[in-house]
């Protein structure tokens, strides 16, 4: 729950609630206005922490400084979040074998920086009655790869064009 989603103070429009103090200890069900004094006793909010319970549950406490700790708790988890970028690798069927092994050091290079690979074949005119010629590019494309991968979407056709998906294995 965010913190934009938590009523305080006088938005608890319920009659009773289960209340924890500022030391967090239970001080069971009261009502909403007893509970707004003792918050407004020891100068600190009354906060709906869990406003789904029968009844809702209110913590008292100081407002700023827990919005803080939430938004700095968000940015941390976010900091180790990695995004996986899709990069895309297009290719002939009828491509040098050179160019192929220049185009799998490339594939490689992206699978160790941890991102997903398209490898796509793309065939024009004449090139699509032999769509098998597509397979066996792509199958020695795997076969020169030195790094460890793991195939998420088999060679298909998609229209003229042939693609795979490949993924980098998970490191432990």
């Amino acid at each position: 729950m965010s913190t934009k989603d938590l009523r305080l103070n006088k938005d608890i429009r319920v009659r009773e609630v289960r209340l924890i103090d500022s030391e967090g200890e239970q001080r069971g069900v009261i009502s909403t206005i007893e509970a707004l004094e003792m918050a407004k006793k020891v100068d600190l909010d009354l906060v709906e922490v869990s406003p789904k319970a029968v009844p809702p549950v209110c913590k008292i406490l100081d407002y700023g400084k827990y919005k803080f700790e939430q938004d700095k708790r968000l940015k941390e988890s976010k900091k180790k979040q990695k995004l996986v970028k899709m990069k895309e690798i297009r290719m002939q069927p009828k491509i040098e074998k050179h160019d192929l092994q220049f185009k799998t050091k490339h594939v490689q290079q992206f699978l160790e920086e941890g991102n997903k690979v398209k490898v796509t074949i793309r065939f024009r005119g004449r090139e699509l009655a032999h769509t098998e010629l597509g397979k066996v590019v792509l199958d020695n494309l795997l076969k020169l790869l030195d790094c460890e991968y793991v195939i998420d979407k088999r060679p298909a056709m998609e229209g003229r064009f042939m693609s795979m998906i490949l993924n980098p294995k998970a490191k432990k």
